[in-house]
């Protein structure tokens, strides 16, 4: 390190030396540091050494400075950590283009120098795990080293500012480009009848610029503080704010989610850059919690008071360096953007999910006669892959004739407003994710609520998989009794029903795994309804299906509405029926083409196919086999449950940003409540318990009995 120093020249504007001056502070171990491999030890260190030598310092100081004034600072500011206006797909394309081979640098621009010295993905870790305090002594020592007699002072206090007023009028030029988008415009149409702030907003950086400009040249004592600019600023934000909560009601796509990020990266930033260049000290800052995450880092015995400012500028700085790190990252962009797009999709698909709650006995009353109908409907269903299976055809053809059974079974199952068990759990764990609040001491989740809506999806759940599981093993034992009757053999020979019979096995094969992947299948069906319930509210389709000229003189004007009416409300429960049985006919075919073991095992199924092989092996079956074929069509039944519940609540608590860590709160609230009342937790109440309705945020609580 102080060779390095040692070789530092003051008006050199070599950036190596920075380079191999920054690599002496960087940990050689990448997670562990060692006690002698510390960051701030050897932060503490490079201190010490200029503190000793105050030439050092000062060369270090010309240095840098040098660096700074020959490059362009406004980029850095304006675009690190913030989306392009390229689009979600160009954008994702580009990183991971750079991942490979990342573009050529260009010294004129201050972030392509930074690439240079902060080339590790890693840099931004240990810079934040320095005590703040030592950066500022760090950077105190430089600032304060004396110069040397006619010496002429630097500029380098001038370049940054003049970098920072640059990047504000550039973010603000942004900001209005975007806030005029015909996709913003169109998703909240009122900002039409009125001045629109995103374009105020411009109005008031200008001015406040060419105010700014007046007093850099000693015309005024100080520019008008920004009061109106940020008030144009929040109207922004809140614009912002309103499409993201009226896409929950009427729909959202990639693009629009991408525009309302990259809104609010660029809104946040001037916002921290206007609190920079302040000069009235009237502006508050925009990012209070990283101020006092600051603050908190700098507070040890023996640090230098550090302003509100100095800490403003820390924060900011390490916000750079690691959206610098992270911007050919692929995980952030995916975050920043898909986690909104899922929140709506979950969103649309947790209303659904309440249909799948039953709250009286009389509501499981109505899901066991629904659960019973789909497992009538299924079936036939197994009936009829299994006489599609006899059709011997080529492999990709068989796969489209069973995706094509699975998926007209389940839209018709769907249309006649019946159930299959295992279609609810991922889209109940949507609206148990989207019920969730915090408890009445504002920490934590409210446990007894969420201890309430659980129990009534279990029982929900156990009603829903007897009445299919009931009425599927029944109606196809009838019909291979019919069919042994009406052609004098059973439709599956011993052959076959053996077959069918090691299907479910749960010890000597895969029987488990396969019902996971259906699980899977099932989780991706609740996905694929909610992007479609979307898709419906955001394009409007109920209004685009009204309008086609020739469907109207087919149906009539009525017809037409109501059937415009059903596809806008049903397309997510269509579509999402549709591409299950697309999925669960493909993924035997897939995996015989590739050579994996790739199946799925599906309970309702399961059971009717059980049905089928005992009366096809004439019931000449051991107790134990027919046993252990029960216990597998069961936990076929948990899996499928468990696996495409569990991956729907994992996705809508993410989508929502929610974590729970103990779950042995849940698990205890759900004992009392069985201990308390064995009857009401698996059959529920008689009626629905009162409840508390709020009709005006200034009136008092109604208690409302619901029967």
């Amino acid at each position: 390190m102080l060779a390095i120093l040692e070789r530092i020249h003051p008006d050199s504007d070599r950036i190596d030396l920075l380079v191999d001056l920054v690599d002496c502070l960087r940990p050689r171990h990448r997670w562990v540091w060692q006690k002698e491999d510390d960051p701030a030890r050897q932060v503490r260190t490079l201190t010490q050494l200029l503190k000793g030598n105050p030439s050092q310092a000062w060369a270090l100081r010309r240095y840098l400075t040098t660096l700074l004034e020959q490059r362009r600072h406004t980029s850095l500011y304006s675009d690190i950590g913030i989306l392009s206006n390229d689009g979600f797909v160009t954008e994702l394309k580009r990183r991971v283009s750079y991942r490979f081979l990342p573009p050529a640098f260009n010294d004129l621009y201050l972030s392509d120098a930074l690439n240079q010295v902060l080339y590790d993905e890693d840099d931004h870790v240990w810079i934040r795990a320095v005590p703040n305090s030592d950066w500022m002594v760090l950077f105190d020592v430089i600032a304060n080293a004396p110069p040397p007699q006619d010496t002429a002072p630097d500029r380098a206090r001038y370049v940054t500012l003049m970098g920072l007023l640059d990047a504000i009028r550039t973010l603000s030029c942004r900001i209005c480009a975007l806030g005029l988008e015909p996709r913003l415009v169109h998703s909240y149409g009122e900002i039409e009848e009125f001045d629109s702030p995103f374009l105020m907003q411009n109005i008031e950086v200008n001015h406040y610029l060419d105010e700014y400009a007046r007093y850099l040249d000693g015309k005024i004592a100080q520019p008008e503080p920004a009061r109106h600019l940020l008030v144009m600023l929040d109207q922004c934000e809140a614009v912002v704010l309103r499409i993201r909560r009226s896409a929950l009601a009427s729909g959202t796509s990639v693009a629009l989610t991408y525009l309302l990020v990259a809104l609010h990266q660029s809104i946040d930033r001037l916002h921290k850059l206007l609190y920079l260049v302040d000069v009235s000290g009237e502006l508050p800052s925009a990012s209070t919690v990283d101020l006092e995450e600051v603050a908190n880092r700098s507070a040890n015995p023996g640090s230098p008071v550090a302003s509100a400012r100095r800490l403003a500028a820390i924060a900011l700085a390490e916000e750079l360096i690691e959206a610098h790190n992270t911007k050919y990252q692929v995980r952030g962009l995916l975050r920043d953007n898909v986690d909104l797009l899922a929140r709506n999709v979950t969103e649309n698909a947790s209303r659904t999910g309440e249909h799948y709650i039953a709250e009286t006995r009389r509501d499981l009353r109505h899901m066991l006669v629904a659960a019973s109908g789909a497992g009538f409907i299924v079936g036939f269903m197994a009936m009829f892959k299994i006489m599609l299976g006899y059709l011997r055809t080529a492999p990709l053809v068989e796969a489209f004739l069973f995706s094509m059974n699975y998926s007209l079974g389940f839209i018709l199952i769907y249309v006649l407003h019946f159930t299959v068990a295992t279609k609810q759990p991922a889209m109940t764990a949507q609206h148990i994710a989207a019920s969730l609040h915090k408890a009445d001491n504002g920490r934590g989740l409210d446990v007894d609520s969420l201890a309430d809506l659980v129990t009534k999806v279990f029982r929900t759940q156990i009603v829903a998989v007897l009445g299919n599981v009931l009425l599927a093993f029944p109606v196809a034992w009838a019909i291979a009794v019919g069919y042994k009757a009406i052609n004098g053999n059973h439709i599956v020979d011993p052959a076959k029903a053996h077959h069918l019979l090691a299907d479910v096995d749960p010890l000597h094969s895969l029987a488990l795994f396969y019902a996971g992947i259906a699980g899977i299948w099932l989780f991706v069906a609740g996905l694929i309804s909610g992007y479609y319930d979307n898709k419906a509210l955001y394009t409007r389709m109920g209004q685009r299906v009204r309008q086609l000229r020739r469907l109207r003189r087919l149906l009539g004007e009525e017809r037409l509405g109501r059937f415009a009416d059903y596809i806008e409300d049903n397309l997510g429960g269509l579509m999402g029926n549709f591409f299950f049985g697309i999925m669960l006919g493909m993924t035997g075919t897939v995996g015989y083409l590739l050579g994996l073991p790739l199946d799925i095992r599906h309970v309702t199924f399961s059971t009717a196919n059980l049905a089928t092989a005992l009366v096809g092996l004439d019931y000449a079956l051991p107790l134990e086999d027919v046993a252990i074929a029960g216990a597998g069509v069961l936990l076929i039944g948990a899996v499928n449950l468990l696996v495409s519940f569990g991956l729907a609540l994992w996705v809508a608590m993410r989508a929502r940003k929610i974590r729970f860590k103990r779950g042995i709160l849940l698990v205890q609230a759900l004992g009392r409540r069985l201990l308390a009342s064995p009857i009401d937790f698996f059959l529920g109440p008689k009626t629905r318990p009162p409840t508390l309705v709020q009709d005006d945020p200034s009136s008092e609580l109604i208690v409302k009995d619901t029967k």
